[in-house]
């Protein structure tokens, strides 16, 4: 599945301008705090207009600036898990991983409670709340919920980058196996080298809002005048 972006948007002093394709696996979008990486990636999920570009999954165009065609957030069918799990404080786990299946029309779901469960290894979980759950934890459960909807494309902003080692080790073979399973094709926010030499297939290197290589995982962290910037 071909996941086609370019998009090209000012937001106060910082214009952003910046396009690849992506395809099934994880793509890493890299760089320093302040390369346009989070904001790319909320053009994508829809969460703003941009001033022009395009962007489309599987030939299915989301935005198109020349076409005035915007699709919404809520109709994109992607999945975004945030750097906070921003789980519902006042639902179960179960309550929250099964909110996710509302944003998929029923004959299109993909995945069930108990694949979701198993992948991420959260069934000790499903009774508890949030507010009794570790950073790990809530984190994988954010990704089920992300899951649960059945998403074309995953999203996610930097989601160890609140974690301690210790917890960041605890999630990352789960990553892989979704990575491995899913063929969801996903496009991974991180500043962390090691984060993208585990996960990555394709590196997007981000600067001062622009696109500044793109490659495999050796070719773009070998570049140390790049990647040092």
């Amino acid at each position: 599945m071909s996941v086609e972006i370019a998009v090209r948007h000012r937001l106060g002093s910082f214009s952003l301008d910046a396009g690849f394709t992506a395809g099934t696996g994880i793509t890493a979008v890299f760089g320093p705090s302040g390369s346009g990486k989070t904001s790319l990636i909320n053009a994508v999920a829809g969460l703003f207009r941009p001033t022009d570009g395009r962007i489309a999954i599987a030939g299915r165009v989301l935005f198109d600036g020349a076409a005035r065609t915007f699709v919404p957030a809520h109709r994109r069918r992607i999945g975004y898990v945030f750097q906070e799990g921003r789980l519902f404080t006042h639902m179960t786990v179960r309550q929250n991983l099964l909110y996710g299946r509302w944003f998929c029309p029923a004959t299109e779901r993909r995945e069930t409670l108990g694949h979701i469960v198993e992948l991420l290894g959260i069934g000790g979980l499903l009774d508890r709340r949030p507010g009794n759950l570790s950073g790990g934890e809530k984190q994988r459960v954010a990704i089920g919920r992300a899951l649960m909807a059945s998403p074309q494309l995953l999203l996610m902003d930097e989601p160890l980058a609140s974690l301690d080692d210790a917890r960041k080790a605890e999630i990352l073979p789960y990553l892989e196996r979704l990575r491995d399973e899913l063929g969801v094709p996903a496009i991974y926010v991180t500043h962390a080298a090691d984060e993208v030499r585990r996960l990555a297939a394709t590196v997007v290197l981000m600067a001062d809002g622009k696109v500044a290589a793109v490659g495999t995982p050796a070719e773009v962290l070998g570049r140390s005048s790049l990647t040092t910037r």
